[in-house]
């Protein structure tokens, strides 16, 4: 075969690439869900992608396939072909399955087309506790040690995360962990005194603030929330959290890497349209959600300040399988 003749194929093909890469959509993209169907995660995805379809211009076919904490789905997108026609859409699990011995990947093997919201979480407590701020707990906890119970969901959940970060700024508080099988229960051994306080997601705790069934202390934030603009941020307390914070669950949209960059660019802005949408933005303000809506160098930034300070808190705690050292995650700051 001459020269000219593989220069002109390679150039045929290398013109095909890029004008497939143009005509993008040119068939039905799969949206791999790590969770079931009714889940947070299902309900955020199935209200954003069909505004993100609008914007595309394609047909997203989305699919619960749940198991393994989300790791069958995360590993299900990882080894597909990347060429932005699977997409996975998750939260915020995958960044702990090394630690938690779950799996041997996470979002580092993918590119974030947007990450959308994230929940913000809220200290909350049984209206006859003798506090009424974060201030007046921590001098509760110093003066009756051992006395204070707070909510636990098990490792790796919002609480856990919560108490170890109050463990590692603060210095370790002499409590008692109540261990409960989520959120839901824990709030309602709040409500009926069985414990004193319960780190939550603010969607969680909203409602119960509102009706006066329980008291908010603290926000884990770097600001106030308009939700409860009375509650304040717990960097007001102690400038030390900003080093974990902002921080939550979160939900976002990624494809595998080596993914064409404009197919990239073309679902991430999708993607970004659709999450202004009002319905949706109606949606994540009921729920108590952050809106976020970020992508490339911001998305990447997030992930590694979310990944570095939950592991590192969670290890330095007891209550990981292995070091974030292992993997080469590095503490908060270093």
């Amino acid at each position: 075969m001459s020269r000219k003749l593989i220069g002109a194929l390679v150039a045929l093909g290398l013109g095909a690439s890029v004008a497939t890469a143009q005509d993008y959509p040119t068939k039905e993209i799969q949206g791999i869900i790590q969770w079931g169907a009714g889940g947070s995660t299902d309900t955020v995805m199935r209200s954003v992608t069909p505004h993100a379809e609008d914007a595309l211009g394609g047909t997203i076919v989305m699919q619960n396939m749940t198991g393994a904490v989300g790791a069958i789905a995360l590993n299900h997108v990882a080894s597909a072909p990347a060429d932005g026609y699977t997409l996975l859409m998750g939260a915020e699990n995958p960044m702990l399955y090394k630690i938690m011995g779950l799996g041997d990947k996470d979002y580092s093997e993918f590119v974030p087309i947007n990450i959308l919201a994230r929940g913000t979480p809220i200290l909350v407590a049984n209206n006859e506790a003798p506090f009424d701020d974060y201030a007046g707990m921590m001098a509760y906890i110093a003066e009756n040690p051992g006395e204070l119970r707070i909510g636990s969901t098990g490792p790796g959940g919002v609480p856990s995360v919560i108490t170890a970060m109050m463990n590692t700024v603060e210095g370790d508080l002499d409590v008692i962990a109540v261990p409960y099988d989520g959120d839901g229960p824990a709030l309602t051994a709040l409500q009926g005194g069985a414990i004193d306080v319960m780190p939550a997601v603010l969607g969680a705790a909203i409602e119960g603030i509102r009706a006066g069934t329980m008291k908010p202390l603290v926000l884990f934030d770097t600001q106030a929330s308009d939700k409860l603009p009375d509650v304040p941020a717990v960097t007001s307390f102690n400038e030390d959290y900003a080093t974990y914070l902002p921080w939550g669950p979160f939900f976002g949209v990624f494809v595998p890497k080596g993914t064409p960059d404009d197919v990239v660019a073309k679902l991430s802005d999708a993607y970004a349209k659709g999450a202004e949408h009002p319905d949706f933005v109606n949606l994540m303000d009921n729920r108590g959600f952050t809106m976020m809506g970020i992508s490339g160098d911001e998305a990447e930034a997030f992930l590694t300040k979310w990944q570095q300070g939950t592991a590192w808190l969670l290890h330095d705690a007891g209550l990981t399988k292995a070091s974030p050292e292992e993997f080469g995650i590095a503490r908060p700051g270093e």
